[in-house]
């Protein structure tokens, strides 16, 4: 069996060294295996956080989240993964686009993934983001499944606070990125090239119609929270949403991904809209409710107005989804009575 085992660029000059050696003893007529040499060609180099590291073709990935699972799914690779962990703020999977692939594969938690989840299911490749799946604090980091064997994919987008390999790229882009680099590591290019191209011709059609104004409608994405609320930065798909679709996200500056501010900080910017993010565990009637009430909130231009935008969870964590919620979003803010 060819070894899964994913190879960080520093470690592939031994397997060189190997692959001379074999090449050297069969010239003198020596018999030697080539078992190194036929790993070496089936791997695929692909970035990581930063980092170049080898893949060979995975048969029984597991998915972390929505966002995992329906990029995996969009790429038409349901047969290649062996299932999903699916906390309980992800709404349920028969909502989904890909809800029939959904079926055919196995739920193998409904909590927060784990090392000991993956090892059981034998899992030759694991699909989260850093610090939503991967954790230093729960034991399970892409080093440590390095050492198990087990191959680890992360999300660009999240790749920002990844310690050592940082990356910094627009929501989108990470999300293009993703497609594309799945798509090298399974083997099925041309069909991520077609999901992608597909994507971007949707978001440049949303941008396309956006309003044009100097003064675009400020927006609050509320994620949770009621003693400080929890929103979303610069760094994380809904940023990309309200931009594209003629909007302002009124913390655009933080140059963060969630994140928790004051609610001082959102009443002195006035926010027209409020898009709330739609937990499976904290539905956004509830969260409503409290904006409502709040002596922080109800005054706010937006909350007497009730002007609330709802967003799935779904479209609002990396994923082909997000564009969903791109284009809803859209059609929204070219319909809002300013």
């Amino acid at each position: 069996m060819l070894s899964t085992t994913p190879v960080p660029l520093r470690r592939r000059a031994a397997l060189g060294s190997a692959s001379a050696l074999a090449l050297l003893l069969t010239a003198c007529g020596a018999e030697v295996s080539t078992d190194a040499e036929g790993a070496a060609a089936t791997r695929t180099e692909v970035e990581r956080c930063g980092e170049s590291v080898a893949y060979t073709p995975p048969k029984r990935a597991v998915a972390y989240e929505g966002g995992s699972a329906d990029k995996l799914f969009s790429l038409g690779l349901a047969d290649k993964v062996h299932g999903y962990v699916m906390p309980p703020a992800n709404p349920p999977v028969s909502e989904s686009p890909w809800a029939k692939d959904y079926a055919k594969v196995k739920m193998l938690s409904d909590d927060l993934l784990n090392k000991e989840i993956v090892v059981e299911a034998k899992a030759d490749l694991v699909v989260a983001g850093w610090n939503s799946g991967f954790s230093d604090q729960r034991g399970i980091t892409p080093e440590i499944l390095d050492k198990l064997g087990i191959q680890s994919f992360m999300h660009t987008e999240s790749c920002f606070n990844y310690p050592g390999f940082p990356q910094k790229v627009t929501p989108f882009e990470g999300l293009y990125s993703d497609l594309e680099r799945l798509g090298k590591i399974f083997r099925v290019e041309n069909r991520a090239k077609s999901v992608v191209s597909d994507l971007k011709s949707r978001v440049s059609t949303v941008a396309a119609k956006a309003p044009k104004t100097a003064d675009p409608v400020p927006v609050f994405l509320y994620d949770s929270g009621t003693d400080q609320p929890y929103t979303a930065g610069s760094q994380v798909p809904p940023n990309d949403i309200i931009a594209t679709a003629g909007g302002r996200n009124i913390f655009d500056g933080l140059d963060q991904r969630w994140t928790q501010v004051t609610w001082e900080a959102v009443t002195k910017a006035q926010p027209e809209v409020i898009m709330i993010l739609d937990y499976g565990d904290q539905p956004a009637t509830k969260k409503i409710e409290f904006l409502k009430k709040s002596p922080h909130t109800r005054n706010l231009p937006a909350v007497e107005r009730n002007n609330f935008f709802i967003l799935d969870y779904n479209e609002g964590i990396s994923g082909p989804r997000n564009i969903d919620g791109l284009e809803k979003f859209a059609t929204y803010v070219r319909d809002l009575d300013r």
